[in-house]
């Protein structure tokens, strides 16, 4: 299973379709919140918490090379493992809250990434029309000295 949850993330690293990620953050966490919550029992308690450890370090290293754009995926599964293995006890209450909490954080995630994209896209432009307009000083500037030169030069040329 971690398998095909690695090759999902790799798979992911390498499109840049905000939407799939986004969908798929959400059945991604409600499947391993069922799976943790159903099929763990009380030996397999460290092994849950060593998973999370690990894929808390992968979301560390993932994030300091990589887009903040996939960070809902991440922290969905990682809440879905912390509130398995916290939860363990009370099986009912544990797949719904899991569920409810990585629905909700991978929306909310999503929808603040998307608006932070589109600040930094607009940051962009700002500085593209700053650039434009720097640029058409410049020219300006360039063109008026360079036709003052060639008219002196013209009148130079003429009158002697």
């Amino acid at each position: 299973m971690l398998s095909i949850i690695s090759f999902v993330f790799f798979f992911l690293s390498r499109t840049h379709f905000f939407f799939n990620a986004f969908y798929l953050s959400i059945y991604l966490s409600i499947y391993l919140s069922i799976y943790l919550s159903i099929y763990l029992i009380r030996w397999v308690h460290f092994l849950s918490i060593y998973l999370s450890i690990y894929l808390s370090i992968y979301l560390s290293i993932y994030l300091s090379m990589s887009f903040c754009s996939y960070l809902s995926i991440y922290l969905s599964i990682y809440l879905s493992i912390y509130l398995s293995v916290c939860f363990l006890c009370n099986i009912g209450v544990d797949i719904y809250l899991s569920i409810y909490l990585s629905i909700y954080l991978s929306i909310y995630l999503s929808i603040y990434f998307l608006k932070e994209r589109e600040r930094e896209r607009e940051r962009e432009r700002e500085r593209e029309r700053e650039r434009d307009r720097k640029l058409s000083i410049y020219l300006n500037l360039f063109i008026s000295l360079s036709l003052s030169i060639l008219t002196y030069s013209f009148l130079f040329a003429f009158l002697y």
